[in-house]
């Protein structure tokens, strides 16, 4: 019971992993991308570094969102079956 209840959170963390990565990916590149533009044209504008973000998050997070749903329905549909196993 204990191991399955444990291999359960494992599994809930690896899925908010997948789903995280592909925004936190992109952040990440273009927030290095803009630090790199920032660092070489001497342009400090906080506008700069923070709107090209947020738009490149939502794009991916648009992009993947039916990938996202998938795996979301899929880990979902696992877990309410499992429901019976913990039930003794």
């Amino acid at each position: 019971m204990e191991a399955k209840l444990i291999e359960l959170g494992v599994e809930t963390f690896q899925i908010a992993l997948y789903l995280a990565l592909p925004a936190l990916l992109v952040g990440m590149l273009m927030g290095l991308a803009i630090s790199i533009f920032q660092a070489t044209t001497q342009i400090n504008e906080m506008t700069l570094s923070f709107i090209p973000k947020i738009i490149g998050v939502v794009i991916v997070i648009v992009l993947t969102m039916p990938w996202m749903l998938n795996e979301m329905t899929d880990f979902s549909t696992h877990v309410f079956a499992l429901i019976p196993t913990f039930i003794e």
